[in-house]
């Protein structure tokens, strides 16, 4: 006679008891985590010490590249880079307000898409000094009031912001790093979409937004306020008022989203430049920022170009204001590829020392990642 098989002979574990044995392995890995984390700030602030003993503040670029670039190099997933690259923006951002505290002005209100990028860049652990103009960044850091400053200097179809241009000419300080930032316009409102009869945000938002305003919002009165971050604080007084503004603005002003992306263009990329006392150290893929007045003679600036092809360096940006010295004199502002210590950059622009009314580099700095650009890109992504 066969003997019936039990159906209690082997069981699996239960679902909660098998939750439970990773959620153990995780604590424990985070126990481990916290301590290492601990242990590398603590080196941090060794570091710190020894800067500030030598007057150098703790932000590095090129060495903040280093960290992200050797991260992602043993990143064996399943998080992707830029998970990590946010994680170690926040690690690193604490961990300078440790050494000292921190200070960086923007150009603009707390919201704004300027103070995104520079919160994209610094993290959320240092201190953020809203500026009133593009002058007062470049005054604070010039004054010691902040260590660094952020500004917007061009987007991807609108060219040159001009005041950031124009206050280079007349500063001392330099270009520490830079940073592309896409931009994103999202409704943002307190009540129902439906019930709205009222939409703030600065013009260029507004041009940007047009189609999507017009099929979704047409007939609704619509004021231009100075930025999409007074936009937002306005909007969260009353549910039936909206703003076209972007998610920080929505954060810090606690008005939800109620239309994601609703710009006409899939980008809208903005480049942005961290000013400081100092430049950036070499790290082997860097751009140079240089402003030169050439004289007002023919070939001038021919002979100017024909020195980057001759040597080889990549001329990625060029771009002429008045001076505001001389009539009809100009200063053309140039990035090129390369640091000012690689040996072809300072060899070209001591070639070009002598041929030129005056030449200044502004700065040498890591190279930032180029993101994708179209065809609609305004100024109001920097207000």
């Amino acid at each position: 006679m066969k003997k019936k098989s039990s159906k209690l002979a082997v069981q699996e574990p239960s679902l909660e008891v098998g939750i439970e044995q990773w959620r153990h392995a995780i604590d424990e890995l985070d126990t481990k985590i916290v301590a290492l984390i601990n242990e590398r700030a603590q080196n941090a602030m060794k570091i710190g010490a020894l800067k500030a003993k030598g007057g150098v503040k703790p932000y590095s670029s090129s060495r903040e590249l280093q960290v992200y670039k050797k991260v992602a190099a043993q990143n064996r997933g399943p998080l992707k880079d830029e998970a990590f690259k946010a994680i170690y923006r926040e690690i690193m951002s604490a961990t300078i307000a440790l050494e000292r505290p921190t200070r960086v002005a923007f150009f603009g209100k707390h919201g704004t898409f300027t103070h995104l990028a520079a919160r994209t860049k610094f993290g959320s652990s240092v201190e953020y000094i809203p500026t009133k103009d593009m002058r007062e960044v470049f005054t604070c850091v010039a004054r010691g009031e902040a260590d660094y400053g952020l500004v917007p200097i061009e987007n991807s179809t609108e060219g040159g912001v001009n005041q950031t241009i124009d206050i280079f000419a007349e500063t001392k300080l330099k270009i520490a790093s830079e940073i592309y930032l896409p931009i994103h316009h999202h409704l943002l409102c307190k009540g129902k979409m439906e019930d709205i009869k009222l939409i703030y945000s600065h013009p260029q938002p507004f041009a940007q937004c047009r189609n999507w305003l017009q099929g979704n919002l047409a007939g609704i009165e619509k004021r231009e306020v100075g930025s999409t971050a007074e936009a937002a604080e306005r909007a969260g007084k009353d549910p039936s008022v909206a703003a076209v503004a972007g998610t920080l603005a929505s954060e810090i002003y606690n008005v939800p989203v109620v239309a994601e992306h609703i710009e006409d263009s899939p980008y809208n990329i903005t480049r942005f430049f961290v000013i400081a006392e100092r430049m950036a150290e070499r790290t082997g893929k860097d751009k140079t920022s240089v402003l030169i007045s050439i004289k007002d003679e023919p070939g001038a600036l021919r002979r100017l170009l024909k020195a980057f092809d001759d040597n080889k360096i990549n001329l990625t940006r060029i771009e002429s204001r008045p001076s505001k010295r001389r009539a009809w004199e100009y200063n053309f502002y140039l990035d090129v590829e390369g640091h000012i210590q690689d040996e072809p950059v300072m060899r070209t622009l001591r070639e070009l020392e002598a041929q030129v009314r005056h030449l200044e580099v502004l700065g040498s700095y890591p190279m930032s990642e180029r993101l994708p650009s179209s065809a609609s890109v305004a100024k109001a992504v920097t207000l």
